[in-house]
């Protein structure tokens, strides 16, 4: 095992549409007075999802559609009928709702029901004092790929000129929460490979929305071609260090979350930190956490004979900042272990970005890296990186991992899987965005088959704080590498108040569903068979 691994581990195209279902007319320009109603289009009688036709006439008409998801189904089949009609009752003949009304907001169509100006109040209805002084609006929705519908993970939804943010879940689902006074805000929605969203928060206020978007093609024309070398690539990233990523201490406020899923068993833990940051040049030692918050989630019975907990994950958090802490694929000293290749050009905001793909050489037999890393063409900083042991020797890390198991259980590492991403923020970059996602298979003494068991954790660092930055006192520190699901907390009812956070998954949702756990409780004598480290 190289010691860098070891050291690193222990911390844990083309689109062709049918032309017969949509054809647009009298294609105006933006004018003030410009109305929905002064658009026509064309439909010609055809069979498909929602989706999939009001999407035909935003290619068409060069407007975007913006509406709360709950309004109707997405993914209903329908049939409508040809014939030429405005917008606006096109779009309730796609829908099959004649109470729909829309409005021209800039180059977005927003779909809404009519504004209801007077709404009675119940009786057992009461407005609190905190809701009259809660100066917070919230933002819901759903990222999904223009062309495939698929959601699009990891997405980007943050407050152009602020360093304000959070990112969608692997489902693509997102909240967002921002005071009152950002209410004539700019969103900004990016993902790597795709074009950069930019649309007023006025058309996601209050709204459960769908938003899409479209996958970045590069032009050959475009491309200069000429041989890029990938390992001197690399050197050049990391000697801009300095002038790319930060020297001085930061505060963040981050989400974190972490996990383990086994056969229908959950254990699930959410938390607020308070980040006292120092620069990419300091050690990790130096570097603070406070908890501000935390819930868990868990169905584990204290008869379970295997109870899996994380250990150091909050730690690992903190070391998987590959610029500040650069694992060996990205050391010069170590270079000579990996295969190096410049695979791809994509974007992020609109900016290019070189992909270096590596893997380890084949005469290594020990378990290292391989994936690939991102770097901003124009300003050599590294922007995201996503590595996983190499799947042909990850089951020779067991000891690494797994720190500790039941006499009768074998516990085998499947895959090990690391991201993170910067973003900048007046030229210079900080993390956003960190996940580690561990599968391993579970066999019991005597058992034929085995059984798979997920765990994961992950930050997101919703506000970056420059000026009037202070350290942690030491006796409100977090001791990041003990196990979380651990640390006492009291429960609050109202968790999240106006923190962001990342949205669980529909899977984590449905198990919490199901099993109705109370968050004010948990098992205190749950006794660990084995205990999962990174």
């Amino acid at each position: 095992m190289k010691p860098i691994l070891k050291h690193i581990a222990y911390t844990m195209m083309l689109l062709i549409i049918k032309s017969s279902i949509v054809h647009a007319e009298n294609f105006q320009t933006h004018e003030e007075n410009f109305q929905t109603t002064d658009i026509k289009v064309k439909l010609s009688r055809a069979r498909g999802t929602i989706y999939n036709l009001l999407n035909s006439i935003s290619e068409q008409t060069g407007y975007m559609f913006i509406y709360d998801s709950r309004l109707f189904d997405n993914d209903k089949v329908v049939r409508i009928p040809s014939g030429e009609y405005q917008l606006d009752k096109a779009v309730q003949i796609i829908t099959g709702d004649t109470r729909l009304e829309t409005q021209l907001i800039g180059s977005h169509i927003l779909i809404s029901l009519p504004v209801v100006t007077e709404i009675p109040l119940l009786r057992d209805t009461i407005i609190t004092d905190s809701e009259l002084s809660n100066p917070y609006f919230t933002m819901e929705g759903t990222i999904k790929d223009r062309i495939t519908g698929e959601a699009v993970p990891y997405a980007t939804i943050s407050l152009s000129g602020l360093n304000l943010g959070t990112v969608s879940n692997l489902d693509g689902n997102f909240k967002f929460i921002l005071p009152d006074t950002l209410k004539e805000s700019n969103i900004k929605i990016s993902h790597l490979g795709y074009v950069t969203r930019e649309l007023s928060a006025e058309l996601l206020n209050t709204r459960r929305v769908t938003l899409l978007l479209d996958q970045k093609l590069i032009p050959l024309q475009e491309v200069v071609i000429r041989v890029v070398d990938p390992v001197r690539t690399i050197r050049e990233a990391m000697q801009k260090r300095e002038t790319n990523y930060s020297t001085a201490p930061v505060n963040h406020t981050s989400f974190y979350r972490e996990g383990v899923e086994y056969k229908e068993n959950l254990s699930h833990t959410e938390a607020v930190f308070k980040v006292y940051k120092t620069g990419y040049q300091s050690s990790i030692s130096s570097e603070q956490v406070k908890l501000l918050k935390m819930r868990k989630f868990t169905n584990l019975d204290a008869k379970d004979t295997l109870v899996a907990k994380i250990k150091s994950s909050v730690y690992s958090s903190l070391l998987l900042d590959v610029i500040k802490n650069p694992p060996d694929f990205l050391s010069p000293e170590t270079f000579g272990l990996y295969n190096y290749s410049h695979t791809d050009i994509t974007v992020i905001d609109e900016r290019r970005v070189l992909v270096i793909s590596f893997s380890q050489k084949e005469h290594i037999t020990e378990p290292l890296y391989e994936g690939e890393i991102f770097i901003d063409a124009a300003t050599m900083a590294i922007v995201r990186a996503n590595f996983r042991i190499n799947p042909a020797y990850v089951n020779k890390t067991s000891e690494i991992f797994v720190l500790k198991r039941g006499k009768n259980v074998e516990i085998v590492p499947k895959s090990i899987e690391y991201m993170v991403s910067f973003k900048p923020f007046n030229d210079t970059y900080y993390v956003q965005h960190i996940r580690g996602d561990l599968n391993f298979r579970v066999r019991r003494a005597k058992r034929l088959f085995s059984s798979e068991m997920h765990a994961w954790f992950e930050m997101v660092n919703c506000e970056t704080i420059t000026e009037n930055v202070t350290q942690i006192p030491r006796s409100e520190r977090l001791p990041v590498r003990d196990i979380l699901f651990e640390a006492s907390y009291v429960y609050d009812e109202d968790f999240w108040g106006n923190f962001n956070s990342i949205l669980p998954e529909n899977e984590i949702t449905q198990i919490i569903k199901k099993y109705n756990f109370n968050n004010s409780t948990t098992p205190n004598d749950i006794q660990s068979a084995g205990q999962i480290t990174r």
